[in-house]
């Protein structure tokens, strides 16, 4: 089968289709006699027959039903990959691979919904981890952008930086704290700080905070997940730095506070990145535009 031509299995695969050459020549716009030179040389590198006459009658063989299968499989193969190169040109659809740091995930599915309102035929696939992994998602190209925080400095990347990123602490509604009006990073020092896992852009901040204050927090427990983070200050086990994109639902309902400590919010921004060496595809280059354009008054409307 190796030698068989793309046409010949074009010009099968119609003619079994309706089990006529007649018809097979006049759907192909070729006649009678090109279509069954076309058969005949198929069948010659098959080995064997593919239809049988009987009375007036055209049937497949068990060799042509066979074949036909696997004929129908290889057109549509080319077909999809047809579909996939006009995507790429621009004519239509697309697909792109985001990643997100675990913190964006409480606005990126509401970006890619609006995304999705007038690129309904991009297909977009959404990864979800901590810092450290969208970083090798991005150097391993195993996507095509992420969003995060600070864009890591090791990677040979473009950064574009769209919205500010506000991080804040915070305690359960009933903690003391929560009733000061001014606050100082000492009037933390015997606070139980609950903290996002090594390699979070969230826990790199709060870090970053203390140590330019020349504290120490009183690190009590350690999460991989906001969501844990946040029930554990409800339960009041604690206080949390956080940022402020999280905190909508718990903040609305009364269940958390934000405290008025000196320094804060802590202001960073968010960024959408992209290797240097990534071909902008027509999907691509409409995702970045569009994050670019609508995720700042997008962000505004969640603190």
């Amino acid at each position: 089968m190796r030698n068989a031509t793309i046409r010949q299995l074009q010009i099968f695969s119609v003619a079994a289709s309706h089990l006529s050459f007649a018809r097979a020549a006049e759907s192909l716009h070729l006649t009678h006699a090109a279509i069954s030179l076309q058969i005949k040389q198929l069948e010659e590198v098959c080995g064997t027959l593919l239809f049988e006459r009987i009375g007036k009658r055209v049937f497949l063989t068990e060799a042509g039903e066979i074949l036909l299968e696997h004929a129908r499989q290889i057109l549509q193969s080319l077909k999809d990959a047809d579909e996939a190169l006009l995507a790429l040109k621009g004519l239509q659809g697309g697909r792109i691979a985001v990643a997100v740091v675990s913190t964006a995930e409480y606005f990126a599915p509401g970006l890619l919904a609006q995304f999705r309102q007038t690129h309904a035929d991009v297909r977009i696939r959404l990864l979800i981890d901590n810092r450290d992994t969208v970083y090798r998602l991005l150097a391993s190209n195993e996507v095509d952008l992420a969003i995060m925080g600070r864009p890591p400095p090791a990677l040979d990347a473009t950064a574009v930086a769209f919205a500010p990123h506000p991080l804040v602490i915070v305690a359960g509604v009933d903690h003391p704290l929560a009733r000061r009006p001014n606050l100082t990073v000492e009037d933390l020092a015997s606070e139980m700080l609950i903290v996002r896992e090594a390699g979070s852009g969230t826990r790199s901040a709060m870090e970053e905070f203390f140590q330019k204050r020349s504290t120490k927090p009183c690190i009590g427990m350690e999460m991989g997940s906001n969501e844990a983070i946040k029930q554990a200050v409800v339960a009041g086990l604690g206080i949390s730095f956080l940022s402020q994109h999280t905190l909508g639902l718990e903040l609305s309902a009364g269940r958390l506070s934000i405290l008025k400590v000196e320094g804060t919010p802590v202001m960073r921004r968010w960024h959408i990145v992209r290797h240097k060496s990534k071909h902008l595809t027509p999907a691509l280059a409409a995702f970045w535009d569009f994050v670019l354009e609508f995720a700042p008054a997008y962000l505004c409307k969640l603190v």
